[in-house]
């Protein structure tokens, strides 16, 4: 069995693959509340795989109302070294069509609304986010893409915006001046949280719709989005698919960026002023630091 859990969260038309072996659903408990949903423990051609619906099955969560430090918590929990993250979203550039994939490298984060750190009032933490993408991940998910047939940009700025409302035109054109490529709402904080959790992140945005900027295809419709959004779907079972096909002849080693190992340079708490109850809190996402 190779050291690879991948955790991927994203829609439930994923859990559909052929091939997928020692299938359960489990629920795990964390302290700050409840995640989307169980969580699917499987495996495919020897690779550990937890899958998380984001939305719930069935969609039954607002971006707004997903408890993202839930989530993280609980993929640590299940055991993840590594998060895919597979994302409907907007495009903010005319190269960037509906049914394009594009490997993010950036976040521009415009959400207000959400708790967007494990480190609260008790135990302050600050990881660096320059670089918020696994690059070895995220090369490896655009090749496994790619060799799917499916077009593949590479490197780009994901815009997360607050939601559930599209955005207006005069937003739209803004995020297009500040040189954003695509809008979403569930990136953020999901990206920090997962670097405070030490768990090396890669988003592959699926290009739904042109957001409303363009001046050829209108308004955002939901109907129109759901029907790219059922194609998508099929290409990102083929691209997880492929992927575990690479990542289970390539052996895993620690991430060259030093994801794992971030808070080791992030605490500035005293140790005599931490928190207990925060500490304990901590205990999956910093455990290897604070024990």
């Amino acid at each position: 069995m190779s050291d690879w859990v991948l955790g991927i969260i994203g829609g439930s038309g994923l859990y559909d693959m052929d091939g997928l072996e020692n299938t359960q659903w489990i629920k795990i408990d964390t302290p700050w509340g409840e995640p989307s949903d169980e969580i699917l423990f499987a495996e495919l051609s020897g690779i550990k795989l937890r899958f998380l619906p984001r939305h719930g099955r069935g969609h039954v969560l607002s971006p707004s109302g997903l408890n993202y430090r839930a989530n993280i918590d609980a993929m640590k929990r299940a055991g993840c070294t590594d998060i895919l993250s597979l994302s409907a979203v907007g495009s903010l550039k005319e190269e960037y069509k509906p049914g394009d994939f594009l490997m993010v490298d950036q976040f521009i984060d415009r959400t207000f609304a959400r708790e967007k750190s494990f480190f609260t009032n008790g135990m302050t933490a600050h990881v660096s986010m320059a670089d918020p993408i696994c690059e070895r991940l995220s090369n490896l998910a655009g090749d496994a893409a790619q060799s799917a047939g499916i077009e593949v940009h590479r490197g780009g700025t994901y815009l997360a915006m607050e939601g559930p409302q599209f955005s207006t035109r005069a937003e739209s054109l803004m995020y297009r001046q500040w040189g954003c490529d695509v809008i979403g709402m569930t990136n953020m904080p999901e990206a920090k949280l997962a670097r405070e959790a030490e768990l090396p992140y890669a988003t592959v945005a699926m290009v739904t719709d042109f957001d409303c900027w363009h001046p050829d295809h209108g308004n955002v419709d939901v109907a129109q989005v759901i029907e790219v959004l059922m194609g998508n779907a099929d290409k990102a079972r083929q691209t997880v698919q492929r992927l575990i096909e690479s990542l289970a002849q390539t052996p895993r080693t620690s991430c060259p960026q030093g994801i794992e190992t971030c808070l080791d340079v992030a605490m500035i708490t005293s140790p005599d002023k931490r928190d207990p109850k925060l500490i304990a809190k901590l205990d999956a996402v910093a455990g290897r630091v604070l024990s």
